[in-house]
């Protein structure tokens, strides 16, 4: 058995008052599949980076293998796929390579292609085939599943299956589901690792966090009860000992050593109860601080006239060298989940782009009701920078009710006073998400809207959509969201 062995990692970025890490102690087997989740922010790309040794720590960290990160730097994305492969593994034997394209169902052609004019998904499969080969090295695999389609990544999460040791970062619960045997979780106050996938993980931690809750409300009840039967025995103790200077009964002194005695026995167990109380206290305080806090997201959207918002006939995009999909006809009612599935490169955001309103070249008939207000969340976040206070204001909306959707979220008030450019790619994508719930719409059109969001606010934004069902057509990848609230996914098919 092979260890990675961390002792003592404390890491904070420069300038940074916080600390990412501090004190971590964790232990890690190479043979493991491990899954590594957490909220955006705790630190999951940045313990990959401490591992590559890319930033100076205090602590130790000890391991028997080197690792190799995904995705690598691609210095020349203009030369063919071949060429960079054997640029970022010199020696790649031909015939391994082709074995891993065909199980990851990529056809060996795109390897004599542009790596650049390959698409996101086939960029990911080819660099991950390369990076498995390489002898003696750990992957650590940094949210591989955010240029691959719901069925890319069925067919990688097999493939991953198959492999022995990784350590994963990724937010899809299927896509953990399948590959993982190991979960390793960044929580508020410690790192928990555990055997299993993320659901057998999540029964666990529900069934703890409900038990806590329990447990806190009985603690809870406790300490009032004790705390009022405290000052009832004391109020008892003072009225007795007050009787030792009463006057006399019927020409008798009062018995001031018995009256002493009686109101000692009073006090003693007024102390008693107290330390009960106090035990009470300890026992609650050491509950509920590992728990996510998964606080209620609020939608308010506007209810068309119309119950038709969007109607689509036989439409498909065409920049001028021929549809880029087969045609498609569906519609989006009021109240209505649509999601668009398909390869990467099928025209799924540029249909995405035509229920926003924008002229995108296209065949067929793309209908929106008149009067339409339409709030978008677009797939690439990468463009933010600067104040978030200035992109709130230019948004137009409710500086004060963005910001408590972002602290929701998992934001901490820190963060608001930041560049944007320093926010981590799921912090930003969760800065459009918040501006497009603070805005009443018609019609939500999302664009991949879970891309590098974790988890627990994927189940946040779940349980909101559930709830309030707003009209919305989106592109997402992510087989448990979709299975929660798609009324129905229209598949786009290359053209042919």
């Amino acid at each position: 058995m092979a260890l990675i062995d961390i002792r003592s990692l404390t890491f904070a970025y420069p300038g940074s008052f916080d600390n990412v890490f501090e004190g971590l102690n964790l232990q890690l087997d190479t043979s493991w599949r491990l899954g590594l989740v957490g909220r955006n922010g705790r630190g999951k790309t940045t313990l990959l980076r401490l591992l590559r040794g890319e930033y100076e720590y205090a602590g130790a960290i000890s391991a028997p293998v080197e690792f190799d990160y995904f995705p690598p730097p691609v210095a020349h994305p203009e030369a063919d796929a071949r060429a960079v492969l054997e640029e970022l593994e010199p020696g790649l034997e031909a015939w391994r390579l082709l074995r891993e394209l065909a199980a990851l169902e990529v056809d060996e052609r795109v390897l004599d292609r542009p790596f650049s004019a390959l698409s996101g998904g086939e960029q990911a499969k080819v660099l991950l085939a390369a990076l498995f080969l390489r002898e003696g090295a750990f992957p650590l695999l940094d949210e591989p599943t955010n240029h691959l389609d719901l069925e890319g990544r069925q067919v990688v999460s097999r493939w991953l299956s198959r492999r022995e040791g990784f350590l994963l970062v990724s937010h899809d619960r299927a896509f953990l589901d399948g590959c993982v045997d190991h979960i390793a979780a960044l929580n508020k106050l410690d790192v928990e690792v555990r055997q299993g996938n993320f659901s057998a993980w999540q029964r666990d931690k529900q069934a703890r966090d409900d038990w806590e809750r329990a447990e806190n409300a009985r603690l809870k009840k406790e300490i009032g009860r004790l705390e009022e039967a405290a000052r009832r025995t004391s109020a008892w103790s003072d009225r007795v000992e007050a009787t030792k200077k009463g006057t006399r009964s019927a020409g008798l002194r009062p018995d001031r050593g018995f009256i002493g005695h009686k109101a000692a026995k009073m006090m003693k167990r007024s102390k008693a109860v107290e330390a009960r109380r106090e035990e009470a206290v300890q026992a609650k305080s050491a509950l509920l601080k590992n728990i996510e806090a998964e606080e209620e997201l609020k939608l308010r959207p506007l209810t068309h006239p119309k119950a038709r918002l969007v109607e689509v006939r036989d439409a498909a995009p065409d920049f001028g060298s021929g549809p880029v999909c087969a045609p498609v006809s569906f519609t989006v009612e009021r109240g209505e989940v649509v999601a668009l599935a398909g390869r990467n490169g099928c025209g799924k955001s540029s249909l995405l782009k035509l229920a926003c309103g924008e002229a995108v070249p296209h065949t067929g008939v793309f209908s929106l009701a008149s009067g339409l207000t339409v709030s978008y969340v677009p797939q690439d976040a990468a463009f933010l920078r600067g104040s978030l206070r200035e992109l709130i204001r230019d948004s137009g909306v409710d500086e004060t009710l963005c910001k408590a959707i972002l602290r929701k979220l998992g934001f901490s008030r820190a963060q608001f006073d930041k560049d944007m450019a320093d926010y981590s790619a799921g912090q930003k994508k969760k800065v459009l998400l918040a501006r497009s719930l603070c805005q009443s719409a018609h019609l939500y059109v999302w664009d991949e809207p879970l891309n590098y969001i974790d988890v627990f606010s994927r189940m946040q934004l779940e349980t909101l959509l559930q709830a309030c069902r707003p009209a919305m057509l989106l592109v997402e990848h992510d087989r448990a969201f979709l299975d929660a609230l798609a009324d129905k996914v229209v598949a786009l098919e290359a053209a042919r």
